[in-house]
């Protein structure tokens, strides 16, 4: 599954190609409730067609309507009322602010998607008063900037996902956590597990578990996944990853497996109550999942919700 960025950049180059006009919609600042981030972008076709959402799809072409009146690139800053919101099928009032583009630079789009599809980063800068636009490279911890003048939209991967094991569930993990734009790693020394892997954007790491973690998924946004269900592989990944700063660190098994893996963290490998407070075993919300693909939805709304309601406290 490619993410939602890289799906309308293909359309947009498409359409581009086949001699539409095109124009690319995001939305640079939302106030009270709303459903998308800032940073989330749409396009629309001359006859109408829509790919993408800024507002869960509810407003696009309507705002487009009253845009076509306006410069070739411009703001607008739109409030959506309650009657609004129940007209046009918003589920609440609010704010919303977005940037049109109507001049379209398609060696830049082709450029974007080589660097999606090469799950690499880099940042489009847009400065309003002129239409110029640009590529520049990423800096560390760089998000969506909008400051009335200058947008810039950090495309790609900026979080990572280490999964250690290349089995069934791992495939699945791998296909949700590459919609949800991770950069997806899989440790995977055993050769008969590697040799299937077919998940294209996930790549195969053969180093062992501990030195994957050390070289790839030490840092703040990075998760660790022990999905081996071995613990001769699990327990090396996990030692080393509660001992740095990966902002998630889980385990697949039952309750009683659990239990056994934290007498073995802290009783053979020295890990402390502290750290192995990080661990979430059995991995994923408890929503009564059982096959691998409804596993994988449970470990990555589990993820989720680490990752963006940490975020917002």
């Amino acid at each position: 599954m490619n993410n939602s960025d890289l799906e309308v950049l293909e359309h947009v180059e498409n359409w581009l190609a086949n001699g539409h006009q095109v124009e690319w919609v995001t939305l640079v600042r939302c106030w009270g409730s709303a459903p998308r981030p800032v940073g989330s972008m749409a396009a629309i076709r001359g006859d109408g067609a829509i790919i993408g959402s800024v507002s869960g799809g509810c407003i696009e072409k309507e705002l487009t309507e009253v845009h076509k009146k306006e410069s070739e690139v411009g703001v607008i800053q739109r409030h959506i009322s309650f009657e609004e919101a129940m007209r046009f099928g918003l589920p609440c009032g609010g704010a919303l602010e977005l940037v049109f583009e109507k001049q379209i630079d398609k060696d830049q789009i082709d450029e974007l998607i080589s660097v999606l599809r090469d799950r690499k980063q880099v940042c489009r800068s847009l400065e309003l008063s002129s239409g110029t636009t640009l590529l520049e490279s990423v800096t560390k911890g760089q998000e969506f900037e909008f400051d009335g003048r200058t947008m810039r939209k950090v495309f790609g991967p900026a979080w990572r996902l280490l999964l250690i094991g290349a089995g069934e569930l791992s495939r699945y993990v791998a296909e949700i956590g590459l919609a949800l734009d991770y950069n997806i790693l899989v440790c995977e020394p055993r050769e008969h597990f590697a040799k299937t892997w077919t998940v294209k954007g996930a790549d195969i790491v053969s180093m062992l578990p501990d030195d994957a973690v050390k070289m790839l998924a030490g840092d703040s946004t990075s998760a660790v996944l022990a999905l081996t269900h071995d613990p001769n592989l699990d327990d090396l990944a996990l030692v080393e990853a509660l001992n740095r700063d990966s902002f998630y660190v889980g385990a697949l098994g039952s309750r009683q497996n659990h239990r056994r893996r934290c007498d073995r963290l802290t009783g053979v490998f020295g890990v402390t109550e502290n750290q192995l407070a990080k661990l979430h075993g059995p991995i994923g919300l408890d929503i009564g999942s059982k096959t691998p693909a409804e596993i994988a939805v449970s470990i990555m709304a589990q993820i989720t919700s680490i990752r963006r309601l940490s975020k917002s406290n």
